[in-house]
Formats: C-alpha cells, structure tokens, sequence
C-alpha cells in the first residue's frame, strides 16, 4: 500500500502572490504543446509559419482554460454553481473538465480559422498531436492536488488519499490517465501523423483513441459525488461523456478514408 504524498498545493510564493501546481502543469502542457507545435511547423511539408503555431496556441490556451471551467461547472458543479457564482473563476482549485475544454477547443479553432482561412479540420489535424502532453500534465496537477482519485482497491500500488478521508487504498486513477490520455495518446497520434493522412483521420484517431481510454479509465475512478451513477449502475459522466467522442473519431475515420478512396 502507497501513501499519497499530500503535496502543498502552492509550489512557491512571491510575496502575496501564490504560484500554485496547478497552474504550473497547464502552463508546461501549454509549452509542451508549442514547442510540437513550432517542431512540426519547420516540416518543408508543413506549410505552417512559426507566427500562426504561436496564434493558434493562444487561441487554444483560451478555449482549454474557458471550455474547460465551464464545461466543469455544467456538467459536474451546476449544483454549487447556483449557490457560489464566483466559484466560477476559482480555477486554482481544481475542477477543469476535458469535455468542456475539447468543446472550447472546437470554438477556438472556428474563431482561427475565420482569421487564417485555414480550414477547420487541417487546424485540428494539425493540433491533434499536441493536446496529449497537455492531458499528461493537467493529470499530474490532479495529482499533486489529490483530486479525482480512484475507487477503493487491494491491488499492492493502491494509494491512500488524505483528502477522502477514510484511509482506504484506492486507484491512483490520475496516474493511469497520465499514462494513457497523455504518454500514450501522443505516441500513437504523433506516429500516425508523421504521414500524409487524409483530412480528418488524424483528429478521428485522436478523438477514438482518447474516448476509450478515459471511458476504460473510469471503472477504476471514483465517480463524482454529487452526482454518483448515471445509468445501469455503473456508467459515469466521464463515460456518458466519452461515448460522442468514441463515435466522432469513428464517423471522422471513415469519411477521411472514404473521400480518399473515391
């Protein structure tokens, strides 16, 4: 059995201001995902410059920060929402979702698009292989923060977490998700990429392959207490959730190859 570290929240402090892991996990998924971003903007092939990655990042940071807040507060806080507004902007403290953000990730790219002319899908086609580093450490910072844990187990890496308050070992489940939203999602996208594929495959592959594993992922994530089990006692939002983006990156693959066969 495993011990949660029970890691301050706050990574260090200048004066008043407090720098929290948190933050500092989607500033370096935000990086991460520039840095791919400009490597692969210097393919002779890429027909991207460094000036548009640098634009398109921007335009991303804001639909994951916004669509991810508010994609949180409807689909898992509404509840708490109504009673505390300002719980709104207290992005601090954990409580981001990937569905809301995937969602503000979509407007963002129609907003890049209306000022590049680029074309939706080849956009996204060319950021699907940077999202997942950005996956990687925005798990981690649950992590740090010892949210999102997962259900109790006997397993010898089961994890005690100070905050359930019941001392019982559970699924490291932030870590599994680190392992498979983030490291592993990015090598099967960033592989698959590295070839001409038709417009579409790439974010088909990327929604597909991300909407089994978060919706495997959740047997072993503890559901979200306010709102327990969605349907036949065991399916989740995160699954609820998952199952769209399971059939889009289906639906995508087989209009991307279907238009390359005709």
């Amino acid at each position: 059995m495993l011990v949660h570290p029970n890691f301050d929240p706050v990574a260090f402090a200048l004066g008043p201001l407090q720098i929290r892991w948190y933050g500092l996990m989607y500033l370096l998924g935000f990086a991460g995902g520039w840095a791919l971003g400009r490597y692969r903007a210097k393919r002779p092939d890429s027909g991207w410059s460094a000036a548009e990655v640098d634009d398109l990042v921007f335009y991303i940071a804001l639909g994951v920060i916004l669509g991810g807040r508010i994609g949180y507060i409807l689909f898992y806080g509404l509840g708490s929402f109504w009673q505390n507004p300002l719980s709104l902007f207290r992005i601090w403290e954990g409580g981001m979702s990937f569905h809301g953000g995937f969602l503000g990730v979509l407007a963002a790219l129609v907003l890049f698009d209306r000022k590049y002319r680029r074309g939706f899908w080849p956009t996204a086609d060319f950021i699907a292989p940077l999202v997942p580093p950005g996956i990687f450490f925005g798990r981690i910072g649950n992590f740090i923060n010892g949210e999102l844990w997962g259900r109790v187990t006997d397993l010898p890496w089961g994890m005690v977490f100070q905050q359930t308050g019941d001392g019982l070992p559970r699924h490291p489940s932030q870590l599994y998700e680190a392992a498979l939203e983030g490291v592993t999602l990015f090598v099967v996208v960033w592989l698959f990429s590295a070839k001409p594929r038709p417009t579409m495959a790439v974010s088909g592959v990327f929604a597909l392959i991300y909407g089994i594993f978060r919706f495997l992922v959740e047997f072993v994530r503890q559901p979200d207490p306010q709102l327990g089990y969605l349907a036949f006692g065991w399916l989740t939002m995160g699954q609820v959730l998952s199952l769209p983006l399971i059939a889009v990156g289906i639906l995508l693959l087989g209009v991307a190859y279907r238009r390359r066969g005709t």
